[in-house]
């Protein structure tokens, strides 16, 4: 199929988008129907200089990551997907490679959980989506490109992130992200972008090849983190990991107890950080 088909369908797609339905307000300055390639491109992740190309045929080459993105953020359905697929001129990807697809059931998940801070990694611990109270508690995600999206890397290598850690509560988190991702190299051998987050953990980190090496077991995760947020100080938070089976992906879900001062502070977090994203 001829590139226009891809640009044409991701025009229309996005025409179709309600606003709301991607947690955006609808306001009654829009000119057109669906979303602004703007907010397409802060969904996806991708510049809006680059959706412009795409919808306009100029770029003809979309990564299986940007194709995905696309079809997460336009909320297309397991068909659509393949045909998105189909007019890149790629296949879907299989059953043997980690998957970022977030399916129709996961996502009406996130959209009842659209309150409360949350994030979905991948099976390699690669940041999926995030949710705008989780970009408001932790900051700002929608920036990061590439191995900056990968919480092992992260930790052992890059910035880290809010959460406040005591020596042995940060070994025993770089512990247990390196002992599932080595479970997720072992469970998805054909996987090249796994194989490449590896050996370039392997490159910058000698924390990641001793715990790579050491083959010891995961320790089971703290659910209780304090958040250091800018604004607002120390949250003391639950930090709930749920994993989809069936789709091998990770939900962290961030909560406070009813009526403490913690809570109050998440809540004061989220509404200064939404009120920001939407300036």
């Amino acid at each position: 199929m001829e590139n226009w088909d891809f640009a044409g369908a991701v025009r229309r797609w996005r025409e179709r988008v309600a606003p709301d339905a991607v947690g955006l307000p609808s306001g009654s300055r829009r000119r057109a129907p669906g979303l602004r390639r703007e907010e397409l491109a802060g969904l996806v992740g991708i510049s809006v200089d680059y959706l412009t190309r795409l919808e306009q045929g100029r770029a003809t080459s979309p990564s299986v990551q940007v194709v995905e993105a696309l079809a997460r953020g336009l909320r297309l359905s397991d068909g659509e997907r393949e045909l998105l697929f189909q007019l890149s001129g790629q296949p879907a990807p299989g059953s043997n490679v980690v998957s970022a697809r977030i399916t129709p059931s996961v996502q009406r998940i996130l959209d009842r959980l659209s309150n409360t801070p949350v994030a979905v990694y991948d099976a390699a611990w690669t940041l999926v989506t995030a949710n705008a109270p989780y970009n408001a508690l932790m900051g700002e995600t929608t920036a990061w490109r590439g191995i900056e999206r990968n919480a092992v890397w992260r930790n052992l290598v890059g910035p880290g992130n809010r959460a406040v850690h005591t020596p042995d509560e940060k070994a025993d988190l770089e512990t247990q992200l390196v002992a599932d991702l080595r479970l997720t190299a072992a469970r998805y051998p054909a996987d090249r972008r796994t194989r490449q987050l590896v050996s370039e953990l392997s490159a910058q980190s000698p924390r990641f090849v001793e715990l790579w090496s050491a083959d010891a077991p995961a320790p089971r995760p703290g659910r209780h983190k304090v958040i250091d947020h800018p604004s607002v100080g120390h949250i003391a938070l639950d930090c709930d990991t749920l994993v989809v089976a069936e789709d091998d992906l990770r939900l962290m879900v961030y909560s406070a107890e009813p009526g403490t001062d913690d809570a109050e502070r998440l809540s004061l977090a989220i509404v200064l950080g939404t009120q920001q994203l939407v300036e």
